[in-house]
C-alpha cells in the first residue's frame, strides 16, 4: 500500500495526517472550517484517496493559516506516499463541469513544483471562506507535491461551482495520474530513470 503520515505543527497550526493512495475515497476530515472540509472531501472522494487530516489553527486571527498549511502537509504526505514512483500513469487531465462552472486541471507528478492559477471567482467570498485561499491551497499543495498543475477555468459564474470545480478536476487528474501504468511493467515514468 502507498501511505503515508505527516504532522505539523508551528505556533500557527497542528496537523496530522494520513493518505492512501490505492483507497476508495473513504475521509475523515475536520479542519474547523466547513467549507474548506467540504473541498477536501471532494478531493479523496473523487481522487479515491482515502484522506484523515485532523488540524486545529488560529482560525481567530482567519483561515489562512489552516488552509495553507493543510496543504503542505497533503502534498508532503502525497510525496512520501508515491515514493520513487515507479509503475505510475506520471500524467492527469479532466475537464469538470459543474453547473454554470467548467474547469480543466493537468498535471505533471514530476518532482518539479510548478503552479498555473487561471482561475478568478466573481465574489471574494463564499460564505464566510475567502476564494483567495483556493489558490494558496493549491500553490502549497503543488510546492510541497513536487506537482506541476495547471488549473484553468473555462466557464463559471458562481463561485462554490467554480471552487469546487476546480478541488474535483484536479482530484480525477491526480487519480488518473497515480494509477498504474499496466503497460509500464513497474518502470519509473521518465527517460532521466528518476523523478
Amino acid at each position: 500500500m502507498r501511505t503515508a503520515q505527516i504532522t505539523r505543527k508551528t505556533n500557527e497550526t497542528d496537523i496530522t495526517l494520513s493518505v492512501a493512495l490505492d483507497g476508495t475515497g473513504r475521509r475523515d476530515i475536520k479542519t474547523g472550517i466547513g467549507f474548506f472540509d467540504h473541498m477536501l472531501d471532494q478531493l479523496a472522494r473523487h481522487a479515491l484517496i482515502d484522506m484523515e487530516i485532523n488540524a486545529t489553527g488560529d482560525l481567530h486571527i482567519d483561515d489562512h493559516h489552516t488552509v495553507e498549511d493543510v496543504g503542505i502537509a497533503l502534498g508532503q504526505a502525497l510525496a512520501r506516499a508515491m515514493g520513487d514512483k515507479r509503475g505510475i500513469r506520471r500524467y492527469g487531465s479532466f475537464h469538470l463541469a459543474m453547473d454554470d462552472a467548467l474547469l480543466r486541471a493537468a498535471l505533471d507528478l514530476s518532482g518539479r513544483p510548478y503552479l498555473v492559477w487561471d482561475v478568478e471567482f466573481p465574489t471574494a467570498k463564499i460564505g464566510g471562506f475567502d476564494t483567495e485561499l483556493v489558490r494558496e491551497f493549491f500553490q502549497a499543495l503543488s510546492t510541497h507535491g513536487g506537482i506541476t498543475l495547471h488549473v484553468t477555468k473555462l466557464a463559471g459564474i458562481n463561485s462554490h461551482h467554480i471552487a469546487e470545480a476546480a478541488f474535483k478536476s484536479v482530484a480525477r487528474a491526480l487519480r488518473e495520474a497515480l494509477e498504474p501504468d499496466p503497460r509500464s511493467e513497474g518502470a519509473i515514468p521518465s527517460t532521466k530513470g528518476t523523478l
